[in-house]
């Protein structure tokens, strides 16, 4: 029951991510749906501003994780998910800054897409997660 990052290479680190993960005799998985900036009535939130569009999705992403009795540094997986690239950079600090406050050592994939679920929102989590202890 271990999970151990494998970084063959450093230059990940100032971007927050990790290169693998490997993970020996999980206790407990969680598949997340994508987290978006909605509320709890599902209705998008901030529109045009992404770096609150990530601060939701994150808070989003760790009611889920909470419901499994999970956090946001059990993710192992990360997919980012933007309208905007260069937004999404330009937030990135401030998703990279939270994400270690948390603990949070994840894989990560970041793709730009034509648009997402609802035209307001800009960024979309889709994560992993996996409990090492019992």
């Amino acid at each position: 029951m271990s999970k151990a990052i494998i970084n063959p290479w450093q230059w990940q680190d100032k971007i927050g991510f990790v290169q693998g993960i490997k993970i020996t005799k999980p206790q407990q998985w969680m598949i997340c749906a994508g987290q978006t900036a909605m509320n709890e009535l599902g209705e998008p939130q901030y529109a045009n501003d992404i770096l609150k569009q990530i601060n939701l999705a994150l808070d989003n992403l760790e009611v889920v994780l909470a419901g499994a009795g999970m956090l946001l540094k059990d993710v192992v997986r990360l997919s980012y998910y933007t309208t905007d690239l260069n937004a999404f950079h330009q937030a990135s600090d401030s998703l990279k800054t939270r994400l270690e406050n948390s603990q949070c050592y994840a894989t990560a994939t970041l793709l730009e897409v034509k648009s997402l679920a609802f035209p307001e929102l800009m960024v979309e989590f889709e994560a992993t997660a996996v409990l090492t202890e019992a």
